[in-house]
């Protein structure tokens, strides 16, 4: 079984297609589109992308990470601000949402929940389901997505230097008054 823990740019030798939910598990046992049993293992947290590629342990395969099309829920907004409205609500709900444009106002996708269809339909969205790849916006702390060479090491988000709350000492580094 081929172990993929690094990520890389070189060009990929196999495929997998993921669903969303399983792009997000750093522990993942695939079957690769030649048959191969893969393990995927990644630090905790880190979640895949469509587009990513892994490289074997060995440096024997590069893996390209595939969005596995899944059932969804398309909310059309057919202006500006029934677009912002329905994103807002979703968004407050911490709902994974994809964002596409469109001429006169923006798609949301979601993964198939028909209470937040109702929702958004309530709201003045025309709703439908749709199967197509899920790649949702990574949210205002998902920076995590990254590229680089086999070589490069995952940023330790526990030290000061690093993350999303770069400005935010550890608990013990508070200098007393």
């Amino acid at each position: 079984m081929l172990i993929l823990n690094r990520r890389t740019l070189a060009p990929a030798t196999d495929s997998v297609a993921l669903a969303y939910d399983e792009r997000k598990r750093s522990r993942l046992k695939v079957r690769l589109a030649s048959g191969l049993e893969a393990g995927i293992f990644l630090e905790r947290g880190d979640h895949l992308h469509g587009g990513d590629k892994l490289l074997a342990e060995e440096g024997s395969a590069v893996v390209e990470i595939l969005a596995a099309p899944e059932k969804l829920i398309e909310a059309v907004a057919d202006s500006p601000l029934l677009f912002a409205r329905a994103a807002y609500h979703l968004g407050n709900r911490h709902v994974p949402v994809q964002i596409l444009p469109t001429d006169n106002g923006g798609k949301l996708r979601f993964q198939t929940d028909h209470v937040l269809a109702e929702m958004v339909k309530g709201l003045g969205c025309t709703v439908s389901e749709a199967e197509a790849p899920f790649q949702p916006e990574s949210g205002a702390y998902g920076g995590g997505h990254r590229h680089g060479d086999a070589a490069d090491e995952a940023p330790d988000l526990h030290d000061p230097g690093h993350g999303p709350h770069r400005s935010v000492p550890k608990i013990h580094e508070f200098k007393p008054r």
